[in-house]
């Protein structure tokens, strides 16, 4: 991978970190409890716990995401950043530019 790639990646990833933050701290509003005497009907309720749900679930995987691009963030400068953990050969360029915490290539990923 070239410098001028590993310039734009870093940042892209700091961008998707920035965006990835966010979207933690409205999702951190959206998961509070809700209160038993709030005001809603017993249907809507439920439908908003159901919401809620869904919302802790997409939480923790931003809180994971967040993580794997700080760890991109750490290792960018290394010479084993873009190369994928399993067979060692590189990441393609595009792949990076699209999910840059990736540390497998498309084709042993999809063997996981």
């Amino acid at each position: 991978m070239t410098q001028k790639e590993k310039d734009t990646l870093k940042i892209k990833i700091e961008e998707d970190i920035l965006l990835t933050q966010e979207q933690i701290k409205d999702l951190e509003e959206k998961v509070k409890p809700i209160a038993p005497d709030c005001s809603l009907g017993r249907l809507t309720r439920l439908e908003a716990m159901g919401e809620q749900d869904v919302n802790n679930k997409i939480l923790d995987e931003s809180r994971i995401k967040l993580t794997r691009l700080k760890n991109a963030l750490l290792r960018i400068d290394k010479s084993m950043f873009g190369i994928c953990i399993e067979c060692e050969e590189e990441i393609g360029f595009g792949r990076m530019s699209i999910r840059p915490e990736s540390v497998r290539c498309v084709e042993c990923a999809g063997n996981l």
